[in-house]
């Protein structure tokens, strides 16, 4: 049986990402979207669940048609808000978060499932992937001073075969079950 440090909290937005891990990992599962996720790893880490270290693991589409495998995102930015009409009527807004240890993909985090080529084309310009969660998991673990790490697999192209991701999610998953065991235990 594979051994992870106990202070180490894995989030995956669904079972099916996480289907994977080892078996005695501390696993929180959170739900689709940012809001379920910001909830529910708030909920955990208020509640004293002692971490010092979060680590985001699930599926993510490719913004450029040469971005395959897996990423470990050096920063995430919330793509769907507006960031710069709140700022421009005086309203601070964090929209983007640095994460240290990550190799230089940009990763960009919205409740929009990315299936349009013209939607895709836009973020393109400012980021490599897409997903749900992402910078949910970041601002929370801000917010708590703890470091957090992504790690996301490439299911899909963010384009119209985006939406056959439960039949594509099962292969990322187990690549996404091998970076844990090869890196976190």
């Amino acid at each position: 049986m594979t051994t992870l440090d106990p202070g180490v909290l894995l989030v995956s937005a669904t079972r099916s990402e996480a289907r994977y891990v080892p078996d005695g990992a501390r696993l929180l599962i959170t739900g689709i979207g940012k809001v379920a996720a910001a909830v529910a790893l708030t909920r955990e880490l208020a509640a004293g669940a002692p971490a010092h270290r979060i680590v985001n693991i699930g599926t993510a589409g490719a913004l450029h048609d040469h971005h395959a495998g897996l990423f470990v995102p050096s920063k995430v930015i919330e793509h769907d808000i507006s960031s710069d009409a709140l700022q421009a009527m005086g309203y601070p807004v964090v929209d983007t978060w640095d994460v240290a240890g990550g190799d230089g993909t940009v990763l960009a985090t919205g409740d929009t499932f990315v299936a349009d080529p013209v939607h895709r084309e836009t973020l393109a310009a400012r980021a490599d992937l897409v997903d749900m969660e992402g910078c949910a998991i970041a601002h929370v673990a801000a917010a708590f001073e703890i470091p957090v790490t992504l790690v996301k697999v490439v299911s899909d192209s963010a384009d119209e075969k985006a939406l056959d991701w439960p039949q594509l999610v099962d292969k990322a998953a187990r690549e996404l079950g091998d970076w844990v065991r090869g890196e976190l235990a």
